[in-house]
């Protein structure tokens, strides 16, 4: 309405120029009123001021306005003087177009905010960067990952690890990479999955990353566990009758030996009969042998449901010091035992933790058999991720890098007389309690083992 005002007053100026201006051509040529030509003429300049004034006004109000749309500049009001002009009409028209412009961009806001918090509250690692590295987003779950306050390239995380780096770089559309990253204290691995799309001509690539460590290790446990459970099911099937037959017919040859023997009969038969029945026991003793070993690894598949409490960390680290304190001093083996902060406190099974650290120290204490100042470490502290962290270290011979990898599967054992089942039970027991066990290890100088809960 203010922009047609302005051109209805605009056109009776004019209009009312032209006619002025004839008026005083027409005075010229027909008339001798001198004063009534200079008079008109008069108004004519006059017409022509003002119509340039209010020209020159408009210009001035609409370029204030044009500059406040460029420069996003929405605070920018126009004082209305209430007169009913057609420029104070303009000013209304310019100030409802930026009422107008203020909410639109506060609804963009409010999105662009919205979209920050929902971006920063996912619990996956987000990073959006362009080809040459140069980061244009990242999250909450980003930075906790990385243990970065900001990241300006990728090229940042190279010492974090040269392999994630190599692959952000190259993902492609579409592309599920997994990345295995080995941390002294912890480990790893990494689904990054890219994608590609354009913004003002550049090319931006959003990749989600996110630590799938601990199902893969679920899931493991889960496929050795349903094996476990196949193969004991169908080796007790098989044994318990052979175990059973074989008592039998043990006690029934004993008895058949005794009758002959009472008879004063062939003596070469009872021989003959007796090897058959030494054969019988050696049977059923390695059969019993079988079961034995069979429901020993049955626990894998059986350890109960944790009972959670609340208890302090240093106590559980001396009790399993105390338990091993005179095996220690018979092998010359120092402990030392550390906790940061001392007020630190765990929720979960103090028996079942305490099993698995009695499990690790008996491992240390074997392995610094014989080894001269013999030393293993009991410590426990929040890691760089803010998680509870405890730690058998000691510096006996090691694990070779090509073991390290096998020591957590059932059965396998660097042992001659080893189960094969006490790292596992560990594993499936840290499995329980949403957290994790791992080792790292410098041959002949340093093994650690890693309990992240």
């Amino acid at each position: 309405m203010g922009f047609n005002r302005f051109r209805l007053i605009l056109g009776v100026r004019i209009f009312l120029l032209s006619v002025s201006l004839f008026g005083v051509m027409y005075l010229f040529l027909n008339t001798q009123l001198t004063i009534t030509v200079v008079m008109v003429a008069l108004l004519v300049i006059i017409q022509i001021v003002s119509l340039f004034i209010f020209v020159d006004k408009t210009n001035r109000l609409l370029n204030s306005f044009l500059q406040s749309i460029r420069y996003s500049d929405f605070t920018r009001t126009f004082q209305v003087e209430n007169n009913d002009s057609s420029l104070d009409q303009l000013k209304k028209t310019f100030n409802e177009v930026i009422s107008d412009f203020q909410s639109v961009r506060a609804e963009k806001e409010e999105s662009y905010h919205y979209l920050q918090t929902v971006i920063q509250h996912i619990g996956i690692a987000l990073i959006a960067f362009q080809k040459d590295g140069s980061v244009e987003l990242i999250n909450n779950a980003t930075k906790k990952l990385f243990q970065v306050r900001n990241l300006r390239n990728i090229q940042a995380l190279r010492d974090f690890s040269p392999d994630l780096v190599q692959n952000l770089l190259t993902i492609k559309h579409g592309e599920n990479i997994l990345v295995k990253i080995r941390e002294k204290d912890d480990i790893l691995q990494l689904s990054i999955y890219g994608t590609e799309f354009k913004i003002h001509n550049r090319n931006i690539i959003l990749v989600s990353i996110k630590n799938i460590q601990h199902e893969l290790e679920e899931k493991e446990m889960d496929s050795w566990q349903k094996l476990i459970r196949v193969l004991t099911h169908e080796i007790m099937n098989s044994i318990t009758p052979i175990s059973s037959l074989s008592s039998t017919v043990h006690l029934m040859m004993n008895d058949i030996i005794e009758t002959i023997d009472s008879k004063n009969e062939c003596t070469e038969e009872v021989e003959n009969l007796r090897e058959i029945q030494s054969a019988l026991a050696t049977i059923h003793k390695r059969t019993e042998g079988l079961i034995h070993f069979v429901n020993t690894y049955r626990n894998l598949t059986k350890i109960p449901n944790p009972s959670f409490s609340i208890f302090p960390v240093e106590q559980l680290l001396k009790n399993v010091y105390e338990l091993h304190r005179q095996e220690l001093a018979e092998k010359e083996v120092v402990c030392n035992v550390s906790v940061v902060p001392p007020s630190l406190e765990l929720s979960a099974d103090e028996k079942l933790i305490e099993q698995v650290l009695i499990n690790l120290m008996t491992n240390s204490i074997q392995a610094l058999t014989g080894k001269p100042e013999g030393c293993i470490e009991l410590k426990a502290f929040l890691n760089k991720r803010g998680r509870i962290t405890i730690q058998v270290i000691d510096n006996g011979p090691g694990i070779l890098p090509e073991v390290l990898d096998k020591i957590f599967i059932p059965f396998f054992s660097t042992k001659t007389n080893g189960s094969g089942i006490g790292l596992s039970l560990s594993r499936q027991i840290l499995r329980l309690h949403s957290g994790s066990i791992n080792a790292f290890s410098v041959p002949d100088t340093e093994t650690n083992f890693t309990l992240t809960f």
